[in-house]
């Protein structure tokens, strides 16, 4: 059958967008069935769809497994059986057997690494290895730059009060704010939480992090926002080295690439609740090595 040139339409432009979604594609049939071989369907990363596979009960389970496949990023490949009954239920005078295979698209998340340390440096060389791409910004170049980073795609130098208007960030972006100082991590921050990333994460010290969170609602920042950057970053693996911490920090990234609940994460979530940080006196800046 032929496939409506909207579906190919709508795929390049989510792709041009650098966004994520599936293609759920009818690759057998037996019966009479209301999905053809040949059928297909696009469902974006927001749920919204292009396209069917005929409808009913089986494109909404194919709808479902389209967003599994998006959440683990691999392929998956079902075949679905629709019933005489199930098919009257659904006001269809139709039954049989309907395999699909969906397929994930679009690019995986970029990580951008706010800082050019050493633990940023390992977090890129670990993110490459898992085939993430990487982008760091620093206000050094001395240190932000490809002798230090081979693997990164962009590099940029700038003070970390304005970096946000020479970067581009989407829902298909992690932030990851590893600076040299918790001055610049607040100033990070502040702008981190005004994009659409669907990741922000802050290293630090609870205490530190208490003491960032009470001065940016002090300066107005929204609470709702703030509530979902994980800090401290990283997964508790005891980390204590720049490779350990950095081994947590691109394991919790993984984590949340695929979708996956991994024990302890919880409390990467909820560091601003173990405290009255309203209560906290402003943190003086102090550098960090």
């Amino acid at each position: 059958m032929s496939v409506p040139l909207e579906i190919y339409q709508a795929i390049s432009d989510l792709l041009a967008a650098g966004k994520r979604g599936a293609v759920a594609t009818v690759i057998g049939a037996d019966g009479s069935t209301p999905g053809k071989e040949g059928a297909k369907m696009l469902v974006r990363e927001d749920g919204t769809t292009v396209g069917t596979i005929g409808g009913g009960c089986t494109e909404a389970s194919v709808w479902a497994l389209a967003r599994e496949a998006i959440a683990a990023d691999a392929p998956l490949r079902e075949r679905f059986k629709l019933s005489p009954k199930q098919a009257g239920e659904e006001g269809l005078a139709c039954g049989g057997t309907v395999e699909v295979f969906v397929e994930p698209i679009g690019t995986s998340p970029r990580v951008i690494l706010f800082g050019a340390g050493h633990i940023a440096g390992f977090v890129a060389q670990f993110c490459h290895l898992v085939g993430l791409e990487v982008q760091v910004v620093d206000d050094r170049a001395q240190f932000a730059n490809t002798d230090n980073f081979p693997h990164a795609t962009q590099i940029v130098v700038s003070d970390f009060e304005s970096c946000f208007e020479k970067i581009s960030v989407t829902e298909n972006t992690y932030i990851v704010i590893v600076t040299r100082g918790h001055r610049y991590d607040q100033l990070t921050l502040s702008g981190a939480i005004k994009t659409p990333a669907s990741y922000i994460g802050l290293i630090g010290s609870r205490i530190k992090i208490a003491h960032i969170v009470h001065n940016l609602k002090r300066e107005g920042a929204d609470p709702a926002k703030l509530e979902r950057v994980h800090a401290p970053i990283g997964l508790d693996i005891g980390a204590r080295s720049p490779e350990e911490i950095a081994l947590s920090i691109t394991a919790q990234l993984v984590a949340e690439r695929r979708s996956r609940y991994v024990k302890g994460d919880e409390t990467a979530r909820q560091p601003f609740h173990r405290q009255e940080v309203e209560d906290l006196p402003a943190a003086e800046p102090s550098p960090r090595s």
